[in-house]
């Protein structure tokens, strides 16, 4: 089994007094009364752009400097590494030592390879996955980088779609989990879709050690424009992913749903008011694992969504302008804005899509 995420007394103990020391007093005072410990790219007011370690209650603890705007994150509790994923069609990603122990490493895409914004880390520490371009053969790959090497690139995995996004690993290391957009991109071209009229989105299971297919899950035919997007895994290893609508404005698709290995996907039957709110876009997916929920975000509906894993009942529904990233937190979740907000506290800069929480739930 994966080893649960560090909760912030193991997190401080790992980081050391070395890295503590380093902290402005509130950022310390917030820490210790904090019961986990989060983090997130951003863009400062001056342009610049960054990741930041905060509290449950939004201080800012920490920053990194990054080159350019970041998407995604991963974070491995072996190790204590967390990685940033440039934003698609970026190049770079940054691994950086929560500890403060080592200088933080830069990576770059391969020749003929753009990052997806996404990744994660083995469950033992020592791999780092990478969702990835071949834009010129138009297909997804998952990029592996040797975690003990200053994650050299070591190879790669097909994913066996294209317009490859979200990614993870099941708790065994055994499984990738692989949400393929289905949209065609190309640097060329930057953020534009070029494939609108003939989308292919599917999310695929890819064996960890060999990379061969495991299974595919192509969207319904008439679902082809509902691009697969992001996933997590709840504690029964029933994967939960979330979509972006393509389509007609005016069309209702599900937009989240679920599966296991060996089984079809299952859409979840969201009320029409909520899936409407959602505005087709869910921006954001997260698992809390202890209190058996998920959460979705959508940025457009401007709307957080809380459902019971178990019903696929919404229990909760709460309206957050600009809603980007979405983490486990002991409250249900902690939620984002791309206006600055974190939960109930507001910073001066802009949150971007993602968070990753480094305590367990």
């Amino acid at each position: 089994m994966r080893t649960p995420l560090l909760d912030r007394r193991s997190f401080m103990k790992m980081a050391g007094a070395a890295w503590t020391a380093t902290l402005a007093p509130s950022a310390l005072y917030a820490l210790e009364r904090s019961d986990a410990v989060f983090a997130s790219g951003f863009m400062a007011r001056d342009g610049s752009f960054g990741v930041a370690t905060l509290s449950e209650n939004g201080t800012i603890i920490d920053k990194v400097s990054l080159p350019a705007r970041s998407h995604g994150m991963a974070y491995s509790a072996q190790s204590g590494h967390a990685a940033a994923f440039a934003r698609r069609p970026g190049t770079f990603a940054m691994i950086f030592d929560t500890r403060r122990q080592v200088e933080p490493v830069t990576i770059h895409a391969g020749e003929g390879r753009h990052f997806f914004g996404h990744g994660s880390f083995s469950p033992d520490g020592r791999l780092l996955y990478a969702s990835e371009n071949d834009f010129d053969e138009n297909r997804g790959v998952i990029g592996l980088y040797d975690a003990t090497d200053r994650y050299r690139r070591i190879g790669e995995f097909d994913t066996y779609g294209i317009g490859t996004h979200d990614m993870t690993v099941s708790d065994d290391g055994r499984m990738l989990v692989v949400a393929n957009g289905g949209i065609e991109t190309h640097p060329d071209f930057g953020r534009t879709k070029l494939n609108l009229d003939h989308m292919e989105p599917s999310l695929a299971l890819v064996d960890a050690v060999t990379g061969a297919l495991i299974e595919r899950h192509a969207m319904p035919s008439g679902l082809r424009q509902l691009s697969t997007r992001h996933v997590d895994i709840d504690g029964k290893g029933r994967v939960w992913f979330a979509c972006q609508y393509e389509g007609p404005r005016n069309d209702l698709p599900p937009l989240a749903g679920h599966f296991a290995k060996g089984e079809d996907i299952a859409f979840l039957e969201l009320p029409a008011a909520t899936t409407q709110g959602l505005a087709n876009y869910v921006g954001a997916i997260a698992v809390n694992r202890s209190q058996g929920i998920v959460g979705l975000t959508s940025p457009k509906g401007g709307t957080a969504v809380t459902i019971d894993t178990g019903t696929g009942r919404v229990i909760r529904e709460d309206r957050v302008s600009d809603a980007a990233g979405i983490a486990a937190s002991k409250r249900g979740f902690a939620v984002s804005s791309y206006d600055g907000r974190f939960d109930d506290r507001q910073a001066d800069l802009a949150w971007d899509q993602h968070i990753v929480r480094f305590g367990k739930t």
